[in-house]
């Protein structure tokens, strides 16, 4: 979902670059908390395999590219903040080195996929881990949706910035509807290598997995008062 250069004017643009450099910050500070000696060399395995798949891309409408954008993998792996980190680096790769994506647009591209994407994945995931079993299967079925919901909601930022400082004649109505149509399908496509890669990981190594790890069950109240009444004893 790359934007290229001139579809988004320059205010709009600057704004969201100084927003997406401030956002990458707070996931600078919050992502020292979460890095160990299993989520580093993870964080560096995930930057590169989303590298790869985001390569495969396709025009969707004139200066706008659709591709996988990995940000609910991203979330499940490694967790929101150093996903976020970890997409970013990928986006400022392509942009500088292969010129996917315009340099004055990369303030868009990261909030559209780095930040937005990766947000919406890993709240999809937390949410539906609370409802579905914490085993690979289940897993992967809610990365599968998140995968889903991700793709789209991001797809609806490059909408909402175009909305802004859009400076084509499109209809706002048609690009709309054409970036969430295409991107459900990509959506569809990213959840089923998501989920299989994310349920791969989970049946071997399951601590390498920061939704496991990370995301706790919330208590039942017959479990809370349980626990009540050991404390008491």
């Amino acid at each position: 979902m790359h934007i290229a250069n001139g579809i988004v004017n320059g205010q709009v643009s600057l704004a969201f670059a100084a927003v997406s450099a401030g956002a990458l910050a707070f996931c600078v500070l919050r992502g020292r908390a979460d890095l160990d000696d299993r989520l580093a060399p993870m964080a560096g395995l995930v930057a590169a395999f989303i590298f790869a798949v985001q390569m495969l891309n396709f025009q969707v409408l004139p200066g706008v590219s659709g591709h996988v954008l990995g940000g609910a993998l991203a979330a499940a792996l490694v967790g929101p903040w150093v996903g976020a980190l970890c997409i970013s680096t990928v986006l400022v790769v392509q942009c500088l080195l292969f010129a996917d994506g315009g340099l004055t647009a990369l303030g868009l591209n990261v909030f559209n996929m780095a930040l937005l994407g990766t947000a919406a994945g890993y709240l999809a995931i937390a949410g539906l881990l609370r409802v579905l079993p914490r085993t690979p299967a289940g897993t992967a079925g809610a990365v599968f949706a998140a995968s889903v919901v991700s793709v789209v909601v991001a797809s609806q930022g490059f909408v909402l910035e175009y909305w802004l400082g859009g400076t084509t004649q499109l209809s706002l109505g048609t690009i709309s509807l054409t970036m969430a149509g295409v991107h459900l399908l990509i959506g569809i496509g990213e959840g089923l290598i998501g989920a299989t890669t994310v349920a791969t990981v989970a049946k071997v190594r399951p601590d390498l997995v920061y939704a496991l790890r990370r995301l706790r069950t919330p208590m039942t109240p017959a479990a809370t008062a349980g626990a009540g009444a050991g404390a008491a004893a």
